[in-house]
């Protein structure tokens, strides 16, 4: 009886051990990213999106692997300094890079001589976050729906113009697309940047303008804008009561200001793989889908062939739109 009882209570004991045993266990992947400090890049100024992102990472692999994590912005060059950085870094796991989606999926189409293959030269981890885009209309030109200017713009072609923040912009290629996919004219109005190309829309200069809808959606509460509707498959959650271009008949234009997360090629697959673990758990926290809230993001990782899957079927979309319309990069 002795017997058969210390055997029931060591069975029992190793399977409790078993059970704790692979919560305490690192794997390989794990140990590699625990042996070194870490390098983040944002190829852009410090305060926006890209720079948001990269410090809240910065955080977290911190407390994850327990190394000190250095977030280095190296503007310059549409943002090719600092990827130029990572391409050439070596790939263990520990310099990444933070980018919006126009570096990797417009510029390698847009820009003559682009210097980058991003399928050859890095590795993508993951979507990190993305923040749904808006038409917008000053109040002065009487839109109040897409369907309006729609068939405004049907019956007066060629009179309407947009604004964006450039030539080659994301914003630039959405009014593009949407131009394609209504089948309407809309004439394009480019600025130097966002901020003038916005303050025109708002003083009634220019009618419309495709933007960020974290930029614009103080002007949308306070009626300084009339939102037309998000370029999105599904309402915003932030902004749940602006709908969609394709609830008002224009389907085909779902164009999101997304932000990614990649390494060098050559960085080991198991250390890509966990990585991407690393960003899916720091960005689900309460605390940092609020910050990311307000700042009109959402978390939207992904698992890494995901992540590869959608730059590659975007990059397609917009190198059709790029060529169709015969736009060239000032």
């Amino acid at each position: 009886m002795q017997r058969n009882s210390t055997l029931k209570v060591l069975a029992t004991t190793l399977v409790a051990f078993a059970a704790v045993a692979p919560a305490h266990a690192q794997t390989d992947a794990q140990k590699q990213l625990a042996s070194d400090r870490f390098t983040i890049v944002s190829p852009f100024p410090p305060g926006g999106p890209v720079d948001t992102l990269a410090r809240i990472l910065s955080d977290g692999l911190a407390k994850r692997h327990g190394q000190p994590v250095v977030v280095e912005n190296l503007a310059g060059a549409a943002g090719n300094i600092g990827i130029e950085k990572v391409k050439r870094a070596k790939a263990d796991g520990h310099t990444l890079l933070v980018v919006p989606a126009g570096n990797l999926t417009i510029n390698p189409t847009l820009m003559p001589n682009f210097p980058f293959n991003i399928e050859k030269d890095f590795a993508p981890i993951t979507m990190l976050a993305k923040a749904p885009n808006v038409l917008v209309a000053s109040p002065a030109s009487g839109i109040k729906s897409a369907k309006e200017l729609v068939a405004l713009a049907k019956a007066k072609p060629g009179t309407l113009s947009y604004a964006s923040p450039g030539v080659g912009s994301g914003l630039h290629l959405a009014g593009e697309l949407f131009k394609q996919q209504a089948g309407v004219d809309l004439l394009h109005v480019p600025y130097k940047g966002t901020g003038p190309a916005l303050n025109d829309v708002l003083g009634g200069v220019v009618p419309l303008m495709f933007s960020n809808l974290p930029a614009t959606l103080p002007f949308i509460k306070s009626g300084k804008l009339v939102a037309l509707g998000v370029t999105e498959a599904k309402r915003s959650p932030v902004a749940p009561e602006i709908p969609t271009l394709a609830e008002q008949g224009i389907q085909g234009v779902n164009v999101t200001s997304w932000y990614g997360l990649l390494a060098p090629a050559g960085t080991p697959p198991a250390v890509v793989e966990q990585l991407a673990k690393d960003a899916a758990d720091i960005l689900a926290q309460p605390d940092v889908a609020e910050r990311l809230k307000a700042q009109g993001m959402t978390e939207a990782t992904m698992k890494p062939a995901e992540f590869a899957k959608a730059m590659r079927e975007e990059t397609a979309v917009w190198a059709g739109i790029v060529k169709s319309r015969n736009i060239v990069a000032e």
